[in-house]
């Protein structure tokens, strides 16, 4: 380990397996606590070596993770911190084979994880250490854009690439289509200004696909590298809040065929940067901020993207991001309107922008239509979908409060049912008490924590991945690894934190403190995600859903959670009273009953406020008045 190297709060909290909460404390009440090295005051950095020292000394550290050890070692290894990017490049091309494997504990960690996993694992430490001096595109978001990429798609361009991530996104759509509509991802194409992240992209993309890679460095706009090139699609999440983007020297440039862009509006100028590199016909999919869709400086330039043709799509997918969907224009003729979608899902934007492409005519009240481009040029030439949408819903949004209303006194109706029926005592029982670690030590259980270092990959392919907030809300598995690596059953913990598999009937925990929850698991194969503990029992000595309802108790809330805020949530350390079998199974019924009624009573929540919306939107709209009116 580099003597050198240092560490953030955050990385002493990975560390120890705490929060940062946790990790202030201890600076406030420990004297000894090791005194910052670097770094400002509202983010110090310390040394690892005395960090580590002093972990060890606390009783709060065994062992440093081996790839916490590669990735300091990184760290060491950097100039600084701009220089950091480069340094992982590097050694995602010593994992890759191309360069002799000269960090030390590198060749290890691509044993334990797979040298692709490893890698992606240094290149999000990256990310994190540079969160604020640059945004990575939501993963939901960048797996949309690359959906909508047309078939038969050849070469791909990102003109912002940063680490790859939207070109990665047009490896995995490839791969995720059937064969009669499979995009044939030949060339990935990107240029980056940092060359740091430039590496990283490159490697990152020569891990995953077979594909041509070719990623170039410098400012796009400025110092255009694939100047007289052009793509069949162009995927773009360009830097937009960056304001000094060369308007002064620029102002002639050919790729500017739709207006000169304001010197505010640097949006358009990479609007038109990706026309410019479009095959007639071509698609360009760009992450736009909503207020480039109505900002009074643009509206020349959107008015020539309409009467040309060129926009064909906006989709508003939050306060935060639109898209808009582009083609060259080339020799076919124009549609006649452009596609305005709001509110709809990613499943939803993919079918209606593939519906658009034979429904000139498309209207779906409530999520998208097409408005035709003579409406759209009055003298705002305002793209916000959301003003051409009002409008739509009408009966349909009658008919959606209607059936909220029955599903709403349904599930009210249904809930008594859901009361369990439990006799008070007149005197408390005694019973044996024996703690989890005990229970796992004599056989009763497998206790199993879920892996620290990971976390889950964009929503939609994958494997299932169970999260805290699943288990909290008492939902599905909402998280998604597409590689999941190696797997491991309870108990069978080893090195590089191999990911759990659980099973039906798996007591699983959460492991963040103010938000204690444990539920049974009802089906097979999702993995053990971040921050949650799995208890596996044997069914022969206890009940399941019994241990998930006495885990709840307060005082085994206060026992895991530990003395101290911030502290780390501990199942281990929780009591529990063991009453016969066949009684525990008869109270797993009644915990069983009572967590569906609170369920129940969280779904009422959410569909009350969803009437009150639909009755507020169709008095508005005319269609819904008084029964006695």
């Amino acid at each position: 380990m580099p003597e050198d190297a240092t560490v953030t709060a955050a990385d002493i909290a990975r560390l120890a397996g705490v929060g940062r909460a946790a990790v202030s404390n201890w600076r406030r009440r420990h004297p000894d606590f090791p005194r910052p090295v670097g770094g400002t005051v509202a983010s110090p950095t310390f040394s690892l070596a005395e960090i580590t020292a002093w972990l060890r000394t606390q009783g709060k550290l065994n062992e440093v993770p081996l790839e916490e050890d590669v990735w300091q070692r990184l760290r060491g290894m950097a100039a600084d911190e701009a220089h950091l990017g480069v340094v992982v490049g590097e050694a995602g091309d010593q994992l890759r084979g191309t360069r002799p494997m000269t960090v030390e504990g590198l060749r290890e960690l691509a044993e334990a994880w797979g040298a692709q996993e490893a890698f992606e694992f240094l290149v999000g430490r990256h990310l994190e250490v540079h969160a604020r001096r640059g945004e990575t595109t939501p993963p939901e978001i960048a797996a949309l854009m690359a959906g909508l990429l047309d078939p038969g798609t050849g070469a791909v361009l990102d003109p912002a690439c940063g680490t790859g991530a939207l070109l990665r996104e047009a490896q995995s759509a490839q791969s995720g289509q059937s064969a009669q509509s499979a995009r044939s991802v030949r060339w990935l194409l990107g240029q980056e200004q940092d060359p740091g992240l430039a590496h990283i992209a490159r490697t990152r993309l020569e891990f995953a696909g077979d594909q041509g890679v070719e990623i170039r460095m410098g400012d796009s706009l400025r110092d255009d590298a694939f100047s007289g090139n052009t793509a069949d699609a162009v995927l773009c999440d360009p830097p937009f809040h960056h304001r000094h983007w060369g308007h002064e020297e620029l102002t002639a440039d050919p790729r500017w065929e739709y207006g000169l862009p304001p010197r505010m509006e640097p949006e358009l100028a990479w609007v038109q940067h990706a026309l410019a590199h479009l095959h007639p016909g071509g698609l360009a999919v760009v992450l736009m901020p909503p207020a480039a869709a109505g900002r009074r400086s643009g509206r020349r330039i959107r008015a020539q993207l309409l009467r040309r043709g060129a926009l064909r799509a906006v989709v508003a997918l939050s306060d935060s991001y639109h898209l808009w969907l582009l083609r060259h224009p080339g020799t076919t003729a124009s549609p006649n309107g452009v596609l305005m979608v709001e509110g709809a899902d990613a499943e939803g934007v993919t079918r209606l922008w593939s519906d658009f492409q034979t429904k000139p005519d498309l209207d779906e009240p409530g999520l998208g239509r097409v408005v035709p481009v003579i409406d759209l040029l009055d003298d705002e030439v305002d793209l916000t979908p959301g003003r051409h949408l009002a409008t739509a819903g009408g009966p349909q949004t009658a008919e959606r409060y209607l059936q909220t209303r029955d599903r709403l006194a349904a599930l009210v109706n249904g809930l008594g049912k859901l009361i369990p029926g439990v006799e008070p005592q007149p005197e408390p029982r005694e019973l044996p008490v024996t703690s989890l670690a005990e229970l796992a030590r004599i056989g009763a259980l497998s206790l199993l924590q879920g892996p620290t270092g990971r976390e889950p990959d964009a929503a939609g392919s994958g494997r299932p991945l169970l999260t805290t907030e699943d288990v909290i809300e008492g939902r599905r598995p909402s998280g998604r690894v597409v590689e999941a690596g190696r797997v491991a059953e309870a108990g069978q913990a080893g090195t590089g934190e191999p990911w759990i598999i659980t099973r039906s009937g798996d007591v699983v925990v959460t492991a963040a403190a103010r938000h204690f929850a444990a539920r049974v698991v009802e089906q097979d194969g999702a993995l053990l995600g971040p921050h949650l503990w799995l208890v596996r029992v044997d069914a022969s000595v206890l009940d399941p859903h019994y241990l998930a309802g006495i885990l709840r108790s307060t005082a085994n809330v206060r026992s895991a959670s530990g003395a101290t805020t911030g502290s780390r949530v501990d199942p281990r350390r929780a009591q529990v009273p063991r009453p016969p079998l066949d009684e525990q199974r008869r109270l797993g019924v009644v915990f069983r009953r009572v967590q569906e009624l609170e369920y129940a009573l969280r779904g009422s929540v959410a569909l009350g406020s969803e009437m009150a919306q639909l009755l507020a939107d169709g008095v508005a709209q005319g269609h819904l008045l008084p029964e006695d009116h």
